[in-house]
């Protein structure tokens, strides 16, 4: 199974969009353990949505289209302008 997440940074404004096939080893990595890379800049994150898919092409092709304006913007308008914080 291939997941899509999008991340969500409260404290910093900021949205990560990624794929994997270990959700929760990879939220670690983006919150504790990386020591590089962007996203530990903006730590503390929390995922706000996920999608699941049994291929790496389908996952892949979600993650592209997310990280397209639309997406983007389907992203801002939605899921965070919608987040209970």
């Amino acid at each position: 199974m291939y997941t899509i997440y999008i991340l969500y940074s409260l404290p910093h404004n900021k949205i990560y969009i990624g794929f994997t096939t270990n959700i929760a080893a990879r939220f670690l990595s983006h919150n504790q353990l990386g020591n590089k890379g962007w996203a530990i800049k903006y730590r503390p994150w929390q995922i706000i949505h996920t999608e699941v898919f049994n291929t790496k092409q389908e996952a892949l092709l979600r993650e592209k289209e997310l990280k397209t304006g639309k997406g983007r913007e389907w992203i801002w308008n939605e899921l965070i302008a919608n987040l209970q914080l």
